[in-house]
């Protein structure tokens, strides 16, 4: 059953990239300003990418959207809980990228919060860590990669995952290859476990986006392109850990953030920028 789940997944993933490359446009070398906005914007499968935005909006308004809109029915303190058991169980990814990346103070605090999450915070449940002064932070492979010095190519947008590169992407494979959870799972033949792990991670995400992604989408003039600058926005301030703006010259600014400043986009879905 497995094998057969992860040959579809690679066939289906397959397909895409080779419909995002036959639909790439060329860039319009006989005007500058156009080649120069072209190259900026980095997204030569754009026509492609956007037919996929279109076929994920679709699946969040007839399923995500519903589901995590009974799920929002629970109180908040509950939600949280469930944030806070998910993300503890992502600790020893984190702490692999905050070692891969040479980054040894947050390296220990992610095994501080760790301890003390699981158990004074009852299994990660309450994040006890972050009521001590202990932040939270997220780290993955394909943050290692930048700070590696790999760039991130051009932006895409895949099938039920959303908004990514093919630098992300790959970071996304390796992270859940690495995730001691999916190596226990696969070989107990429990594949349940790590797709209800993402089914729920999903909707955890949904929920805490739901009112910036509300706003997002009322206040663009084009919301695929508020989508990628938002994404590219945040991707850059995780990689930089608030600090290092180095990868700030890719981003794609145009026609969003005149409207919505991502500070207060990211104070209204409870996700801290750069942490």
């Amino acid at each position: 059953m497995s094998g057969k789940f992860y040959t579809i997944c690679k066939m289906a993933l397959l397909g895409y990239a080779l419909f995002a490359v036959s639909a790439c446009s060329s860039i319009p070398e006989d005007d500058p300003e156009a080649a120069a906005e072209y190259r900026k914007i980095n997204d030569p499968a754009e026509k492609a990418n956007r037919y996929i935005f279109k076929f994920n909006q679709g699946l969040d308004s007839v399923i995500l959207k519903p589901v995590t809109g009974i799920y929002r029915i629970f109180p908040k303190f509950v939600r949280n809980g469930v944030h806070n058991f998910f993300h503890n169980l992502k600790t020893p990814v984190i702490l692999a990228n905050d070692i891969l990346q040479g980054e040894p103070v947050r390296a220990g605090n992610t095994l501080t919060r760790f301890v003390i999450n699981t158990t004074i915070g009852i299994g990660g449940v309450r994040d006890q860590a972050s009521n001590w002064g202990i932040q939270s932070h997220s780290e993955d492979f394909g943050q290692t990669l930048a700070v590696w010095g790999f760039g991130e190519g051009p932006y895409l947008m895949l099938p039920i995952l959303g908004p990514s590169n093919p630098r992300d992407a790959l970071g996304k494979v390796v992270d859940y290859l690495v995730d001691p959870i999916t190596w226990w799972a696969r070989n107990k033949d429990e594949d349940w476990i790590p797709i209800t792990r993402t089914v729920v991670n999903t909707i955890d995400t949904r929920d805490r986006l739901w009112d910036a992604l509300e706003d997002l989408e009322k206040s663009s003039i084009d919301y695929y392109a508020a989508v990628r600058s938002l994404y590219r926005q945040q991707r850059n301030r995780e990689i930089a850990n608030g600090q290092r703006p180095k990868e700030k010259k890719n981003s794609d600014l145009s026609g969003y953030f005149d409207l919505v400043k991502i500070d207060d986009l990211f104070l209204k879905s409870d996700i801290e920028p750069g942490k």
